[in-house]
């Protein structure tokens, strides 16, 4: 069901089974965005960015929790609850999981010990911890974010990622990345994907076309394909469009440019292809959004 909604900014959430659910979260808007969902004590939460940024803020915003892109955030507090109360910021994207302790303690009840808020020593204290998560676990998360399947089926298909996305996280064996995403088998590999994302940064007024990337990083055209998109979660030329539209964002902040300057800048033929690709990901104008910020 969706919670909130609007045309730049959504939250959703799916009920996985009694106990346990997933809530995703875009926002593609210019401003940042709040979320918030009542979240009783016996629960433990689990919010992974997959892109841009966002806060958690506690004790009515006296307290914060901030996450960026790439990492995530658990937090269990047996003693006072923790309301989600999301701070998203532009061009992000986020997908929280939150599970009950009695349902958690049944799916990894062999492996208790192990889990530092399961251990029978620990149970009934607080936990919070943050770090970074695998190429494997985002590409979870990019599938989760963007489910391929008919809507009839998306209940279903949330329970198996989720499962599959606690398993990478609580799986110890470094090697997980590698079954789970067999093209970062290959280091190679991953150091040309990532000097292709170089590449088409530094000429993105000018960006070369599949073929020559191909041939320039010494990779065929569909391991290039597939390898930037288990990497980055996007197609090569839709991760480039999201960077100049977001340097456009940048200098029209900075205000030193106009706007066929940046136009110019960014490599568009035209000031109205510019302007056409802006509205489209941002819902208003480079002009509009000028002078919301000179105001």
């Amino acid at each position: 069901m969706a919670d909130k909604n609007n045309d730049k900014s959504t939250m959703e959430t799916t009920e996985i089974e009694n106990g346990f659910y997933i809530s995703r979260y875009w926002n593609e808007s210019l401003q940042n965005e709040t979320y918030e969902k009542e979240v009783s004590k016996e629960f433990i939460q689990f919010h992974f960015c997959q892109k841009g940024e966002g806060v958690f803020l506690f004790n009515e915003g006296n307290y914060s929790f901030p996450v960026q892109g790439k990492n995530v955030i658990v937090l269990y507090n047996p003693i006072q609850a923790l309301p989600i109360n999301l701070d998203l910021h532009p061009d992000s994207s986020m997908v929280s999981l939150v599970i009950s302790i009695k349902k958690f303690h049944g799916l990894f009840s062999e492996n208790s010990d192990e889990i530092h808020f399961l251990n029978p020593e620990n149970n009934s204290k607080k936990y919070y911890d943050t770090r970074s998560f695998s190429p494997a676990m985002s590409v979870v998360l990019s599938q989760i974010l963007e489910p391929k399947i008919h809507d009839s089926m998306k209940s279903l298909y949330f329970k198996g990622k989720v499962y599959e996305l606690l398993s990478l996280f609580f799986n110890k064996n470094e090697d997980t990345n590698i079954e789970q995403c067999p093209f970062l088998v290959d280091e190679e590999n991953v150091r040309k994907i990532r000097k292709a994302k170089e590449i088409i940064l530094a000429q993105m007024s000018e960006p070369p076309t599949l073929q020559e990337l191909s041939s320039e990083i010494g990779l065929n055209i569909k391991k290039l394909k597939e390898g930037f998109k288990q990497i980055y979660g996007e197609t090569v030329y839709g991760y480039l469009l999201d960077h100049k539209m977001n340097e456009a964002r940048r200098m029209l902040n900075a205000k030193q440019h106009n706007i066929n300057e940046i136009s110019l800048r960014l490599g568009y033929s035209t000031s109205s292809h510019f302007i056409s690709a802006f509205k489209k990901k941002f819902g208003t104008t480079p002009k509009k959004y000028l002078m919301s910020v000179s105001s």
